[in-house]
């Protein structure tokens, strides 16, 4: 299968079936293309926590507004966003691509110095706003992935962000859940998987200049 088909077979499934489990390399392969997706000054600046226990998806079915996914899901994702670029982080950034590329921090202080001056000029949501858009990115590559991995999924927005950050014991003054990621694979009584993929034509969706 090659990656439009991949593409075109995915949709947003509304039930999964629950006695069916991700092998764990497949699982891992996914994560790996969310690691390896573009991100803003090769910054990250956000989590992807995976939850995989039965008891945790249970705590979080109320914080969805549609929960048969997360009871029917073999994990769920979700993509947590920086709400600040604080000085250790850089730092732990920058000591990192020192490690990485065998090359002495030294080296980078005026790269450094440029994304500091950089951050110092916004304002906190400016920040976040940012952050967030990288994690949609990581999002796309996760989608993509699963779906040439023949893993299905559903991206959800549509949660109590407030009760999923307590039931995760996220720092909310630091990060913020930004979306999820409902993966497994689709059960058979899922109507949706038989509906033609409705898209915008090419003469309304591409303008060639």
């Amino acid at each position: 299968m090659n990656y439009l088909e991949a593409l075109s077979r995915r949709y947003s499934v509304k039930k999964f079936n629950p006695e069916l489990r991700i092998p764990q390399d497949v699982l891992l392969n996914i994560l790996e293309a969310g690691k390896l997706a573009a991100s803003s000054l090769g910054l990250q600046p956000y989590k992807i926590w995976v939850v995989e226990s039965a008891e945790m998806k249970e705590k979080l079915i109320p914080a969805f507004y549609n929960p048969s996914q997360i009871s029917t899901c073999s994990h769920l994702i979700v993509l947590v966003s920086k709400k600040a670029m604080e000085e250790t982080y850089l730092d732990g950034y920058f000591n990192h691509i020192s490690r990485v590329r065998e090359q002495p921090v030294e080296d980078l202080s005026l790269f450094k110095k440029s994304i500091t001056a950089h951050f110092g000029r916004l304002e906190h949501d400016d920040i976040l706003n940012w952050a967030e858009k990288q994690a949609y990115i990581v999002l796309a590559n996760l989608m993509y992935a699963a779906a040439i991995e023949n893993i299905d999924t559903c991206p959800m927005e549509g949660f109590k962000q407030e009760l999923i950050e307590n039931i995760l014991n996220i720092d909310s003054e630091k990060e913020k859940a930004t979306v999820t990621l409902a993966l497994g694979y689709r059960s058979n009584d899922d109507q949706f998987q038989n509906m033609k993929k409705v898209r915008k034509p090419n003469e309304k969706l591409f303008k060639f200049i």
